[in-house]
């Protein structure tokens, strides 16, 4: 671990408890020489987040299907990260796949990053916000043109803001 990967670690410690999903993530992060631009202690993510939120942010859990009000949005806006703010995906790309979850065939440049997920024993790939690390949801190879690609979303991890 370089060390960025180490202050990040020793300022978790201090600023309180983070879950292994997270240092995981910041680990791989800080190895491949990225940074977050937005770090909190656990105890902070749980001040600012709803407890839905937090759990899928910051623990990589999966809202049921068809539980967001955002499946359904369809305003012009932007669908942007419920832990710091930042724009994922503008509405234009957003799309009905059929799923129960906020799809959309293309994020915002630089909004997103992915790593390799395993959880279920199948090769994933899971797309995260590059500004906090939070845990967005999946990406599949299944999706519409241009892109073929879903961004399958979890609600909880997003707000949406009309234009």
């Amino acid at each position: 671990m370089n060390n960025y990967g180490k202050r990040i670690f020793l300022k978790a410690a201090l600023g309180g408890v983070v879950s292994l999903a997270t240092a995981a993530l910041w680990a791989s992060s800080a190895a491949a020489g990225k940074a977050f631009a937005v770090v909190k202690s656990d105890a902070e993510w749980r001040k600012i987040l709803s407890p839905l939120a937090y759990r899928v942010l910051r623990k990589e859990y999966t809202e049921p299907p068809f539980s967001s009000p955002l499946n359904d949005e369809k305003r012009k806006g932007n669908f942007v990260c419920a832990g710091c703010g930042q724009k994922l995906f503008n509405a234009l790309t957003k799309y009905e796949s059929g799923t129960g979850w906020p799809s959309f065939w293309r994020p915002i440049r630089g909004a997103i990053g992915t790593k390799a997920d395993y959880g279920l024993h199948l090769p994933r790939t899971e797309v995260h916000c590059s500004r906090c690390g939070g845990h967005i949801g999946h990406v599949f190879d299944d999706g519409p043109k241009p892109t073929g690609k879903r961004y399958c979303m979890n609600g909880a991890a997003m707000r949406f803001e009309p234009i």
